[in-house]
This record gives structure tokens, C-alpha cells and sequence, in this order.
């Protein structure tokens, strides 16, 4: 739960912050995050606004909203790590073929060294 809890710290206090570099744990930490917490949301419009075609998702489209900004930012600082530009996550918008380049470019180990984006920025728990 700490590394969870480090991870949101870490992505949200960099919220739009494009430059430096994620580590691959804090990436996968968030991601994680994001998934149980839209589990969570998804829920509670369940609930209060039923299911189906008619029922509509507004905490789940917010929360996404909000999300937004951060989810791009950390994604970009993961391609800095691995030595890549941000601009690699436009990739997505290929179909299938995208989304299984952007996993690949997220599982890479990070450069260990110095790149052009800057120092390693190791995760505080590993």
C-alpha cells in the first residue's frame, strides 16, 4: 500500500510536469492506482445512476478528466527514462499495433545513466 500511496504522491505533485523521468515502478505503481480507483468509481455511478445504454458515468467522466493531464505527463516522463521523446505516446492513435509499442516502451528497464532528459530519479521504496 506504501508504494501505491508514494507513487500517487509522486505523479500528482508533478501533475503536469512534462520534463524529467519516471521511474519504471512509479509508471506501473500509478497505473495500478488509476486502474483500482476507476474500479472504485465506476462502482459508485453504478450505483447512484444505474446500468445500461440510458445511465450515464459523470463521476467516472471527471475523475477521468482529472486524471487526464497527469496519466500524459507521467507517460511522457516514462519515455524520457527509457531515452525516448514524449512525443512517442502519439503512437497510441495507431490502432492495436500503437498500444502494444506503448507497452513494450513502458516495460524497458531504465537507462541508468545520465540521458538528454536528465538524471535517474530512482522510487523511493523498491
Amino acid at each position: 500500500m506504501e508504494k501505491i500511496q508514494t507513487a500517487v504522491r509522486m505523479v500528482l505533485s508533478k501533475y503536469a510536469t512534462f520534463t524529467g523521468r519516471a521511474s519504471r515502478s512509479e509508471f506501473w505503481w500509478w497505473v495500478l492506482a488509476v486502474f483500482v480507483t476507476m474500479l472504485i468509481v465506476g462502482a459508485i455511478d453504478a450505483i447512484l445512476f444505474g446500468t445500461g445504454p440510458e445511465a450515464g458515468s459523470p463521476i467516472s467522466f471527471l475523475v477521468s478528466l482529472g486524471l487526464l493531464v497527469p496519466n500524459i505527463a507521467v507517460g511522457a516522463r516514462r519515455m524520457h527514462d527509457i531515452g525516448k521523446s514524449g512525443w512517442w505516446l502519439l503512437i497510441a492513435f495507431i490502432p492495436i499495433v500503437g498500444f502494444f509499442v506503448l507497452l513494450y516502451f513502458y516495460v524497458q528497464p531504465s537507462e541508468p545513466e545520465p540521458n538528454a532528459y536528465g538524471a535517474p530519479e530512482p522510487f523511493p521504496i523498491q
